[in-house]
């Protein structure tokens, strides 16, 4: 595997945020019996670079490239232009109403988009576990904190919004994974090691959006920050 064969796409055109492709690329070399085949959900695939990644790296039959604010006809231009239209199906979806069916998939991907949608109380429980086949993994990756804090500071809630309440440490979401279901799952957590490269690659775009993140990382954000690393296995 190697990120660097898809430099040309870490452009404004395609980064949705920091480097999805390097996020990915880690969770899938640190767990490399993940996908091993069958059908794979990349859900919020964005303009379907990780699941362009997945048909490419990894021996997935079939990748599904699930998004709720990029359409199905666009990632489906992308889909053609890398000639993998044997392998991916763009579908356009929202997460809390996916229109799978149960044990469907060998595999769900969801890179830096899981925090926007999974925050709700047993949600992996009654939203991912039922499609995934029993054996199958959930790789997951959302921005998160070292720690949880005390008190908010004041510049991440300008920088958040009423996104600040999906911000978490690494024990908050191995705990919240876990809601519901049982003795169903096992559950890794750990801190991604690759923070500085994938948001610098995301500022470097130009992007409007990515200047703004590099004001506030530059006014002490950085160090609270971390990528969270959730690795599911289905009993």
């Amino acid at each position: 595997m190697n990120s660097n064969k898809y430099k040309d796409y870490f452009t404004k055109d395609f980064l949705m945020g920091p480097n999805s492709i390097r996020l990915l690329e880690e969770l899938l070399v640190k767990n490399p019996d993940a996908i091993t085949g069958g059908t794979v959900l990349d859900l919020g695939c964005g303009k379907a670079l990780t699941s362009v990644y997945i048909a490419n790296e990894t021996n997935a039959n079939t990748v599904y490239a699930t998004d709720l604010w990029i359409s199905a006809t666009e990632n489906w231009e992308t889909i053609q232009e890398w000639k993998l239209e044997d392998k991916m199906i763009p579908i356009h979806a929202n997460a809390l109403d996916l229109p799978f069916a149960n044990d469907f998939f060998d595999a769900i991907v969801s890179i830096d988009s899981y925090h926007y949608y999974g925050c709700e109380e047993e949600f992996f429980a009654k939203k991912m576990l039922p499609l995934l086949k029993s054996g199958g993994y959930a790789l997951i990756c959302v921005p998160g904190l070292k720690s949880e804090l005390e008190q908010v500071p004041e510049m991440m809630n300008e920088w958040l919004e009423d996104a600040v309440d999906t911000f978490h440490s690494e024990n908050w979401w191995g705990r919240h994974i876990q809601q519901g279901c049982d003795d169903l799952i096992e559950v890794t957590v750990y801190e991604s090691d690759q923070f500085e490269a994938c948001w610098q690659d995301w500022i470097n775009t130009g992007n409007e959006y990515a200047l703004n993140d590099a004001k506030f990382l530059n006014r002490g954000l950085n160090e609270l920050l971390n990528f969270v690393m959730i690795v599911v296995r289905k009993k």
